[in-house]
């Protein structure tokens, strides 16, 4: 027993930069002693905010900050149906507040509290889009002038919506969410016309524009720079097998959600066939669907994001499994994840012996003063600050100053659509 309790819970809204973010802060029976986590779901964030305040905090209140492992096995089965996103994201909050609380006590950050380091300084990739592969190509340039060595690759397929790039109608600002394109497109085939705004996708197109980046890339940079590249489960999973093979010949660091998680058994089919390194698991929940792609080794990299599988508790679990079957880390690291997120990824990564590689998104300054402490980023990888707990703070006067702002249909993800009106998962 520590005889310090969780005297509340308050959930923190926060938008310094056009990406909504959910920030959990427990309050404890100690007026001076308080921890952070990220329960960032920016789709879905208010119902994260009414799990977290409607039931996790009556459910919590009282309870000793010590016990980080009966919080979470009792609070994850409190609903009864579990490996939601949503409470999973409210139970990642809370665990990762709960490991910041107990490093402050123990006057150690967090990835001491796990073990200690296995490295001095965590690998990062970041992201290089443009309309076309040159512009790709200097984005690359720049980055790697700037230390980086890892650099996922995007480029836009000509008269088609293509993830990754972001670009604009001139009526939105492309760095509000998720990348809304209002355009008006032909049909490359029919001829007819058709508007959706997350704009018309088509796989075929897609793949030979992506096919042509990664040959302009390597003929021009050459093997100085790891490039990865993400797919985002949008192309017909054959398409994918096929895709795996093609660009085999390009030596990626890793090729990115090349199926989505209902796909799950064409891994195989793509192991069978080619030596394409696989990164998967930004959208799983449940360790059901973890489990078999790990102990199967179908991937190479786990790419999960933390909060949605229910923060540092279950992650660094997880990080251990795929240690035993050879299978690196490469947490989710998106602009919405917090840096509260990044810091709680950085603590795993600086313990987790089977680390690969870990998303960045880098700060903006606005962000960076939001959240005083945020990992620093040099010289292409990430590093820990010492500092007791995760490092991290908020200051909540700055942070009210950026509230959440309306969204068209209340922020959900862009609707993608096929040339003929269908659906394309995001």
């Amino acid at each position: 027993m520590s005889n310090v309790t969780i005297r509340d819970i308050r959930v923190i809204l926060t938008e310094p930069d056009n990406i909504r973010l959910v920030i959990v802060k427990i309050e404890t029976s100690e007026p001076d002693l308080y921890g952070l986590g990220c329960a960032t779901f920016t789709q879905r964030p208010s119902a994260v905010v009414a799990a977290v305040e409607d039931y996790l905090r009556p459910f919590l209140i009282g309870k000793d900050v010590a016990d980080i492992e009966d919080i979470w096995q009792s609070s994850y089965v409190s609903s009864y149906w579990r490996n939601g996103p949503v409470l999973n994201n409210a139970l990642s909050g809370v665990d990762q507040a709960l490991w910041d609380i107990k490093g402050k006590m123990a006057g150690m950050p967090v990835y001491d509290l796990l073990g200690g380091k296995a490295r001095d300084a965590a690998a990062v990739y970041v992201h290089a889009s443009g309309p076309e592969p040159l512009a790709v190509e200097e984005r690359a340039r720049e980055l790697m002038e700037q230390g980086f060595h890892y650099i996922r690759v995007q480029t836009s397929t000509p008269g088609f919506a293509t993830y990754g790039n972001r670009e604009s109608d001139g009526k939105r600002d492309p760095q509000d969410g998720p990348r809304w394109v209002t355009k008006r497109l032909r049909d490359y085939d029919s001829g007819k016309l058709y508007a959706h705004p997350g704009g018309v996708f088509e796989p075929k197109p897609y793949i030979r524009s992506a096919l042509n980046l990664f040959e302009h890339i390597r003929s021009t940079l050459g093997e100085k720079v790891e490039i990865l590249h993400d797919v985002h489960e949008r192309i017909p999973p054959i398409l994918g097998v096929k895709f795996a093979k093609d660009v085999e010949q390009f030596n990626l660091f890793f090729l990115e959600d090349l199926f989505a998680p209902e796909d799950n058994d064409y891994f195989r089919m793509v192991r069978q066939q080619c030596a394409t390194p696989l990164a998967m698991g930004e959208l799983y929940n449940s360790p059901h669907e973890i489990i078999p792609m790990v102990k199967d080794r179908l991937i190479d990299f786990m790419r999960v994001h933390m909060s949605q599988i229910g923060g540092i508790t279950p992650g660094k679990k997880l990080a251990a499994l795929c240690e035993a079957f050879s299978v690196r880390t490469a947490w989710h690291g998106p602009g919405d994840t917090s840096p509260v997120g990044h810091a709680a990824n950085l603590a795993l990564d600086l313990n987790a012996w089977n680390f690969g590689i870990q998303e960045y998104a880098i700060f903006r300054e606005r962000t960076q003063e939001v959240f005083p402490g945020c990992p620093e980023v040099r010289d292409g990888h990430m590093w820990g600050s010492g500092k007791p707990g995760l490092g991290i703070d908020i200051d909540e006067e700055l942070a009210a100053k950026f509230p959440f702002k309306e969204r068209e249909f209340g922020g959900a993800w862009d609707t993608v659509r096929r040339a003929d009106g269908s659906m394309v998962k995001p």
